[in-house]
């Protein structure tokens, strides 16, 4: 149950939300738009991130979500099994298992991304893919924290027909 009363109207939930805080609707919508249209990241690579970062925020509709690019480019129900345990799956590769590591201490132990580490990811990324995977990986714990702490995460409803749809908070 969402914890601010969030104004009636046919539009998806947060949008609906950000009629409470408008300086932020447009920045969101950027932001959500530029790590889903504009991301130098492989398909799986992104969904294997954003799948991880939902299950550390606990959040169970984006779980539940499947983004169709990533299926078109080879993410299957056997790789969401193991995005948890990434590191011992035969089911991705270096990048893949470097990328949901990378996830994995974003949002759980940050101060583990030190320079060692990215001695690693420097060793299989690019600078743009290293920034670009710390603003993707960023805003997926970022809003999904952000839907969790204001109660939005029970109340969404996933639209399927809006491009992204399972990642619209």
């Amino acid at each position: 149950m969402p914890r601010v009363t969030v104004p009636d109207g046919p539009e998806h939930i947060t949008d609906r939300v950000y009629a409470l805080q408008p300086a932020y609707a447009e920045p969101a919508r950027m932001m959500r738009e530029a790590v889903t249209y504009h991301s130098v990241l492989p398909e799986r690579m992104k969904e294997a991130v954003r799948y991880r970062i939902a299950q550390i925020n606990g959040c169970l509709l984006c779980q539940a979500a499947r983004t169709p690019a990533a299926l078109e480019a080879g993410f299957t129900e056997a790789m969401y099994a193991q995005v948890d345990r990434a590191q011992d799956s035969d089911e991705f590769d270096s990048r893949e298992k470097l990328a949901i590591e990378f996830a994995e201490l974003f949002a759980l132990d940050h101060h583990r991304l030190d320079d060692q580490f990215f001695t690693r990811l420097h060793d299989l990324f690019s600078e743009s893919e290293i920034v670009d995977l710390t603003f993707y990986t960023g805003r997926y714990m970022a809003f999904g924290r952000l839907t969790h702490v204001l109660g939005l995460d029970d109340s969404c409803v996933l639209d399927l027909a809006r491009p992204a749809a399972a990642l619209a908070h």
